[in-house]
């Protein structure tokens, strides 16, 4: 759940970079509440919830996922593959379980050293 409010409170920040960890517990909780609000909009017969979340979560998805991207080496810019039907879903799905750089890159420091960092401290 922490991942999920961290995502949240980072709203619609596009800078920085974000763990593969980050990006998947977001997805996975995103995964969750999607269900139970589909779920919940079949008892009420609507679809109005779902509709409601989904864009209330929209930018910070887009957000988190330029994140991901930047913790692999790829500018955000690359989100727009995503218009290429199959291939550019392929491809951003491939580049999010990558790995992301052990090292600081242009997009800033490694987020797993940073945190273990803090934690430490």
């Amino acid at each position: 759940m922490e991942w999920y409010i961290s995502v949240l409170k980072n709203y619609a920040v596009f800078e920085g970079r974000a763990r593969r960890k980050e990006y998947w517990m977001f997805f996975l909780f995103n995964i969750i509440v999607s269900v139970i609000l589909g779920f919940i909009d079949g008892l009420l017969g609507t679809s109005f919830l779902g509709i409601i979340y989904a864009l209330a979560i929209f930018v910070p998805t887009l957000a988190l996922s330029v994140r991901r991207l930047h913790d692999t080496g790829r500018s955000g810019w690359w989100m727009l593959i995503a218009f290429i039907p199959i291939i550019g879903t392929l491809a951003l799905f491939v580049f999010f379980i990558l790995e992301g750089e052990e090292s600081e890159n242009q997009y800033g420091l490694n987020p797993k050293v940073a945190n273990e960092g803090e934690a430490v401290a």
